[in-house]
């Protein structure tokens, strides 16, 4: 959430900025009107109170003297009226600025660049060579089901369009991802393991900014008022909601593996085949709380432990920073990991990396005491994945697959597979 002095006070290049990330302008203007309303309010009602202060001493007064004091109980009568009609609509306005200003994006960094979607998004390095192959290379959603480790069918058959059942090998390559992952992140880069509910109220999702903008896209159990996760970003980043940290405790640093539920619900028509794009999926998240001074290092931090991931699986990959038009309604600054998969001839996006800056904190009411005393302030919040588990199987099995069929597991995974080398079909022989 932007700041309300932000709303009010730096109207006009807020506008600017709110409109490189695509965002009715009016919007703003209508808050703003609607905020310099309530301000002018503010002043009529304590001016109101005021005089009905005083109306109320000269009745005490003329009642004193012995005299008639009509004519100060019907002023007394009309204030109280009009500071009644006053407060009423002033609650409306307070509810209606609250509401509206969870609509409005966070404002992109100065680095970003502007335009409307992925074709202005800035590619910043590729790391690695795609494979050169001898053959023509298939596509995960042909290989899985050839190696019996995906079954899209079945997967369908339990829970319908974009659920897939894993199986054999392609099951216990998901869960060594996933520990390989947590490993790395926890012994190497100084992530605290977090395993947080998957079911969340609606104010955590409200904190991280996909309430109530994005309801469309999440699972609502409505008979308990809560939602399946999204992404472990939520009840991660919510985990210190409500709360006022010092200084000292700063930057916290937490990983997260979770299963993900979205409903894709503006995606009909997309990615249709395989595990691009699901209903649910797993995914090792990274999150980190920091101070503002200490933000935008973390988020190159924050990075390069993702990218570490694709580099011991030696994944071809690159790094793109997203245009304002691209970037996710919380983040300040992204930046996407996009691996190389040969099967579609194209990189695509495994990680995204954001800085948040106080965005979510404002509305998850995440602050921190400074070292040097005063008042607390906001927090800063970051997120990654680190990586998306389900893309990182599909890097591997098209980038490690051999002309006769089977597929070799990078040479870091193989102590979580029990030293497995490659993956191949079952065969019939008992």
């Amino acid at each position: 959430m932007l700041s309300r002095d932000l709303l009010r006070n730096d109207t006009e290049r807020l506008r600017t900025l709110l409109a490189a990330r695509g965002f009715d302008v009016t919007h703003l203007d209508s808050w703003v009107n609607r905020d310099a309303e309530r301000r002018e309010l503010l002043q009529e009602v304590e001016e109101l109170k005021r005089r009905r202060n005083e109306e109320s001493k000269k009745i005490g007064q003329v009642k004193r003297e012995g005299g008639d004091a009509a004519e100060q109980i019907a002023e007394v009568g009309k204030i109280k009226g009009r500071i009644e009609e006053i407060e009423g609509r002033l609650t409306d306005l307070e509810a209606s600025l609250d509401g509206d200003a969870l609509s409005f994006p966070n404002v992109a960094h100065e680095s970003v660049p502007e335009g409307p979607d992925e074709a202005s998004n800035r590619e910043e390095r590729r790391v690695g060579q795609p494979p050169a192959f001898d053959f023509e290379p298939k596509a995960h959603w042909d290989l899985g089901p050839e190696l019996g480790i995906l079954d899209f069918e079945r997967g369908a058959k339990l829970a319908g369009a974009r659920f897939t059942a894993y199986l054999g090998a392609g099951a216990r390559l998901e869960r060594a991802l996933i520990n390989f992952m947590l490993d790395l992140h926890t012994t190497e880069h100084g992530y605290t393991e977090c395993l947080p509910p998957y079911l969340v109220k609606g104010e955590v999702l409200e904190g991280t900014g996909q309430l109530p903008k994005f309801e469309e896209d999440l699972f609502h159990i409505t008979d308990r008022d809560l939602y399946l996760i999204p992404t472990a970003e939520v009840p991660v980043t919510n985990l210190h909601r409500e709360e006022i940290l010092d200084a000292d405790q700063l930057p916290l640093r937490y990983t997260a593996f979770t299963p993900c539920f979205r409903a894709e619900a503006g995606s009909h028509g997309r990615d249709v085949r395989g595990l691009i794009r699901q209903h649910q999926f797993n995914k090792v998240e990274l999150v980190q709380v920091t101070t503002a001074e200490q933000s935008w290092d973390a988020l190159e931090q924050l990075t390069s432990h993702a990218e570490k991931v694709l580099q011991l699986l030696e994944l071809p990959y690159r790094l793109v920073t997203l245009s304002t038009g691209d970037m996710g309604f919380a983040a300040s600054k992204t930046y996407d990991l996009e691996v190389w998969l040969p099967g579609q001839d194209a990189y695509r996006e495994i990680s995204s990396c954001s800085n948040c800056t106080d965005f979510q904190a404002r509305r998850a009411r995440l602050r921190y005491r400074p070292e040097e005393g005063g008042k607390p302030k906001l927090a800063h919040t970051l997120n990654g994945s680190g990586l998306a588990v389900g893309r990182t199987l599909i890097a591997i099995l098209e980038n490690y697959q051999q002309e006769d069929g089977f597929v070799v597991v990078p040479e870091k995974l193989r102590p979580y597979l029990g030293g497995l080398e490659r993956i191949e079909a079952p065969t019939n022989e008992s």
